[in-house]
């Protein structure tokens, strides 16, 4: 499905888009590879950038204590509610350019757009840059949403990095000074709702040579952090039956998780970070902490599939004789979206493209933290093999001006939506 007629100065828009996406590519922690994780020093120089170019586009720019950067475009109204867009600033290891950037920096160019036309809306915008979505450096995600929503809890606080440091003690640093829970940035009856562009993840929309679609619901998702303790041991002296082999249980209950998910479609669970202390090649794992992440449509069948787990890790760690912790450490219900914001964007989906699918999310996004404050709507974009997590992923110029695009028309029809009334 080609695109409709599209104004010519959008072409010039979604190029500053494109190059925007690139310069904050190359705001990395780590030489020849994207990785940006939670207070870093890549994200510092990522926030400030993103802050410059907020202010370019005449947002007020202001950075809240969970090191999330917040631009506003106020209305000529004051007492008018507000829209929430964004998405977030930091990345996986070794990343894509447009995973969480696109929606942050995608609004931060529509209201370029928008100020150079001279247009106003009579409702607030507050455009978002998340501190921290993906769970890289404390194996739980959503910590800057759940900030900006006021639902940061004290357990969030204790989780730990890799070198020993707790949430708290890493926003102490960041603020130079003491860190107190923050309340809710707004009330629900102050709020439209909150829409982020995101890429799809996913190749349905390539499949249907669809560049844009519009999000009925997100998957339900557990994070967990099991912890086996066993006891080290001299690889050669040790005899077989006699080992207490932590990642020999840890690999038992991983293919356990894998099996579970290939018999029950569409659960998907996935190990993506594991540790084998002390890590020597002539010694016996002594202690295995690893990650586990469960997400299926249905909290039903989600929260089933997590008790077959653990009864089964527990029986392994029976079977085998070791110590095993399970930490849940995120737990989201699958979220739906608002039928009015979605069906309003499917309208704008439909006048830019022709055609507005519907499909459901099976990744997280800030969207699922966000729906405790507003109703949501979410837009995907269509990229390249469905890739993503990965350097390779990316989305097509045009598909980059289709989502301006449909984003702007979004913006208009809500305008003329509000300002009847």
């Amino acid at each position: 499905m080609g695109l409709q007629h599209l104004p010519r100065q959008l072409s010039a828009a979604a190029a500053e888009l494109a190059q925007k996406l690139d310069q904050l590519g190359a705001v990395s922690d780590e030489p020849g590879r994207l990785s940006r994780i939670f207070l870093s020093p890549a994200m510092a120089r990522a926030g400030l950038q993103v802050a410059e170019w907020m202010r370019q586009a005449g947002l007020e720019v202001r950075e809240d204590s969970l090191g999330n950067r917040i631009g506003r475009l106020p209305s000529p109204r004051p007492s008018a509610r507000t829209l929430l867009l964004g998405s977030h600033l930091d990345t996986v290891r070794d990343a894509g350019r447009f995973d969480g950037a696109l929606g942050v920096l995608l609004p931060i160019v529509a209201a370029a757009e928008l100020r150079r036309r001279g247009r106003t809306l009579p409702f607030h915008l507050e455009i978002l840059g998340f501190s921290e979505e993906e769970g890289v450096r404390f194996a739980s995600a959503y910590l800057g949403s759940k900030g900006y929503c006021g639902r940061l809890q004290e357990a969030d606080l204790e989780l730990r990095d890799r070198d020993g440091l707790t949430v708290r003690q890493v926003l102490e640093a960041h603020a130079g000074g003491a860190f107190t829970l923050p309340r809710p940035a707004h009330r629900r009856a102050e709020l439209l709702g909150y829409l982020e562009v995101h890429i799809e993840q996913g190749p349905v929309l390539e499949a249907r040579k669809l560049p844009l679609g519009v999000v009925s619901a997100i998957a339900g998702q557990t994070r967990a952090r099991l912890s086996w303790r066993g006891r080290a041991g001299h690889a050669g002296t040790t005899p077989m039956a006699l080992r207490h082999d932590a990642l020999a249980g840890a690999s038992e209950l991983l293919l356990a998780a894998e099996r579970l998910a290939l018999d029950h479609p569409p659960l998907v669970a996935t190990v993506g970070a594991l540790e084998a202390r002390p890590g020597a090649p002539n010694v016996i794992p002594g202690q295995v902490v690893h990650s586990l992440d469960v997400r299926h449509p249905d909290d039903g069948a989600r929260k089933q599939a997590l008790a077959a787990l653990k009864a089964q890790a527990r029986e392994i760690a029976r079977h085998r004789r070791l110590g095993l912790e399970w930490r849940v450490t995120q737990d989201h219900g699958a979220t739906a979206c608002s039928p009015g914001l979605s069906a309003l964007l499917a309208e704008s989906v439909r006048a830019t493209t022709g055609r507005a699918l519907s499909l459901p999310s099976g990744a997280g996004h800030d969207a699922v933290v966000l729906s405790r404050l507003a109703p949501i709507a979410m837009l995907f974009v269509r990229c390249r093999g469905g890739l993503s997590h990965h350097p390779d992923e990316h989305v097509d110029p045009a598909d980059l001006e289709a989502a301006l695009a449909a984003t702007l028309d979004f913006l208009e029809r809500l305008a003329a939506r509000e300002g009847g009334r």
